[in-house]
């Protein structure tokens, strides 16, 4: 019998042999397969780890006046964790952090019904730092306009709003005789430097400032300051969303279109859309293969 056995390789000794060489072979082709699968969890990990963080709120109906004098300059925390996204709010660690991106979300109740989002032409600058660049101000601060804007069927109030009615990018600190808007879209209407018309609208507003220093006027600290004010061409009154304004006796009490949100991030590009309910922080997955890192 050893002789058949020796003639189709069937001994003992060659049978624990082949075992053993296979039992290697399944190791090794085990050992590849899971740093593969590894690798690429790990991948997918990294690239899902874009995140959005709420950097401020504004509500123009929350007893609080956010106009050009208050908050946006200074490094002092506005509101609570637990009321951010209901009432104004500003994250002085996010404000003071370098970031590329910029959305803003106008928001029912924490829902998104519209929203652009920026990307910064210098990246690695804080929202404090650029908030705090008021002389001479007027900063177009984004380019190439929104990266992302989607509006959600049922939102309302779109034809006179300060973001999401008119195009272009991002400028900051509005400086325009003693008046200062903080945010404003280049394709809405940007007042001269040397013009006093009250006639530029945005976020952050006062009509009796001085701009280059964020400093209201004495007495008019609670006169002419106002959170949002709509696009309009100012021959009369002036509309402004919500009770959060001064008592100027040309201020008209307008309803308010939502909150506005504003987020930043370092890295992530895209933003959730209509219908997603917001949080103070946010991760999403990228869009842009361009704005990614070269490992991506």
């Amino acid at each position: 019998s050893s002789g058949i056995n020796a003639e189709y390789g069937d001994s003992p000794p060659l049978r624990l042999f082949q075992r053993s060489t296979e039992m290697k072979m399944l190791l090794l082709l085990l050992i590849l397969v899971t740093t593969t699968v590894s690798r690429d969890v790990e991948k997918i990990e990294r690239v899902r780890t874009k995140t959005w963080y709420l950097a401020m709120n504004l509500n123009p109906a929350d007893g609080h006046v956010m106009d050009y004098t208050t908050g946006w300059a200074n490094d002092a925390f506005i509101g609570t964790y637990s009321e951010a996204l209901s009432k104004d709010y500003l994250n002085r660690l996010v404000w003071g952090h370098p970031v590329s991106y910029i959305a803003i979300a106008r928001h029912q109740a924490g829902e998104v019904d519209a929203v652009k989002v920026f990307r910064f032409k210098e990246s690695a600058r804080s929202l404090l730092s650029r908030f705090q660049a008021m002389n001479p101000g007027r900063e177009v601060v984004t380019e190439g306009g929104p990266i992302q804007e989607n509006i959600g069927k049922t939102a309302q109030n779109l034809g006179d709003d300060p973001v999401f009615s008119v195009g272009g990018d991002l400028a900051f600190n509005w400086a325009y005789g003693n008046n200062g808007a903080r945010i404003v879209l280049t394709g809405g209407r940007l007042s001269e430097a040397n013009v006093d018309d009250d006639n530029t609208h945005g976020l952050g507003n006062h009509f009796a400032c001085n701009p280059l220093t964020g400093i209201a006027y004495t007495p008019y600290e609670t006169v002419w300051n106002h959170e949002i004010s709509n696009i309009q061409d100012r021959t009369g009154p002036i509309l402004v969303q919500g009770t959060d304004h001064g008592s100027g006796a040309t201020y008209i009490t307008g309803p308010v279109y939502g909150n506005y949100a504003i987020y930043v991030s370092e890295d992530a590009s895209s933003f959730p859309e209509p219908g997603h309910k917001l949080d103070i922080e946010i991760e999403v997955l990228p869009k842009y293969k361009f704005f990614l890192d070269s490992e991506y």
